[in-house]
């Protein structure tokens, strides 16, 4: 997949923006464009129209903070639109692609996912959503149908993009499934901008294009968020309708891992979460508290 460039994500932007959201007076002439001429973005951004034609073609080496910030206000960016526009301004024509090695969570981020009271549903997502760790209620509540174990070899860790939008069990999972399949896709896109390098990032993106026609549709939107916060409606399999709200706690060590974590949203909820959790134990048969462990580590390493 070829990276998303600067000129192709202001051309959205601008295709989007109405000339009355820009401040411009509307007269009763039709116009040929679904937003605003380039002409119009560069006159109210303070630049030249062939500066900005040459920025929409991918021609210009650097823009300046100050030109795209102006941009940006045009434009009428949210806050993660704007790093995201600054992430794809510095990012380089030359840039080659590579493949990164496994991810492996940092120690103390195991240690806290570890030291989680049993009953609190939580993992640990690498940058690409790959499950790098979870905890056996977190196990137990997303991917019940999915070998415990599988974080623990890189080889075999679930993705959840590629769960979300190619597995059925996944997406039967999910009542809201059209608004978190909008969100997956807006956080991938955030992320790519700060990855831009990245090739295992763009092999799933590719693949996700090539296989899902909902995530090609909703891609083709160009919508892009980080996303930390959020509800989830659930059609658990085990315990039935529940309802949980997600955070990501971002991590200091190792900033391109997520930890996060599933509370009930109500007192129904809250009694399905026990249930699932009482339930996850008596299927270990009682046993210490399990956290899936990456490679070359044992379970001594994450437990405190």
């Amino acid at each position: 997949m070829e990276p998303e460039s600067l000129g192709r994500f202001l051309k959205t932007r601008r295709d989007r923006t109405t000339p009355e959201a820009a401040g411009l007076l509307q007269y009763a002439t039709a116009r040929r464009v679904p937003g605003l001429r380039r002409e119009e973005v560069a006159h109210l951004a303070g630049v030249s129209v062939g500066y900005y034609t040459r920025l929409e073609q991918d021609q210009v080496g650097t823009a300046s903070r100050q030109v795209l910030d102006a941009l940006a206000r045009v434009l009428g960016l949210d806050p993660d639109e704007v790093v995201h526009l600054h992430n794809l301004a510095r990012r380089s024509t030359t840039n080659r692609m590579v493949r990164p090695r496994p991810e492996v969570p940092h120690p103390r981020v195991l240690a806290l996912l570890a030291s989680l009271a049993d009953a609190t549903p939580a993992v640990i997502l690498g940058r690409r959503g790959d499950v790098l760790a979870w905890n056996q209620v977190g196990h137990a509540l997303l991917a019940e149908h999915i070998d415990a174990s599988a974080p623990s070899e890189s080889v075999r860790r679930p993705s959840i993009p590629r769960m979300f939008f190619l597995d059925p069990l996944t997406r039967d999972l999910y009542a809201n499934w059209d608004e978190l399949a909008r969100a997956h896709v807006a956080y991938l896109r955030f992320t790519s901008g700060k990855y831009p390098s990245d090739g295992r990032l763009a092999e799933l993106i590719g693949e996700l294009l090539m296989r899902s026609p909902e995530f090609a549709s909703l891609w083709s939107t160009g919508a892009v968020a980080d996303c930390t916060v959020g509800t989830m409606q659930m059609r658990h399999p085990t315990v039935g309708e529940l309802v949980v709200d997600y955070q990501v706690w971002l991590q200091p060590d190792s900033t391109d891992h997520r930890l996060e974590l599933y509370t009930p949203k109500d007192a129904a909820s809250a009694d399905a979460l026990r249930l699932l959790y009482s339930q996850t134990i008596a299927a270990d048969g009682g046993g210490e508290r399990s956290a899936a462990v990456p490679p070359g580590r044992t379970r001594a390493d994450v437990l405190p």
